[in-house]
């Protein structure tokens, strides 16, 4: 099991189509290894995002 975690300095949590592509990647290698990603969450200056509660995931 894991959670992908990273901020956007920008300060807007938002995720970014550079964002969505890269977990998929991730997606796509972890589940090649047996290992499930459960969420990607993006902190910015003024709360955070999380990918499974946008339905990315």
């Amino acid at each position: 099991m894991s959670v992908l975690i990273h901020n956007h300095p920008s300060g807007d949590p938002t995720p970014s189509r550079a964002d969505i592509a890269m977990t998929k990647t991730i997606v796509d290698i972890a589940k090649a290894l047996n290992i499930t990603v459960h969420d990607h969450i993006i902190i910015g200056k003024n709360g955070h995002a999380s990918f499974k509660g946008l339905d990315l995931l």
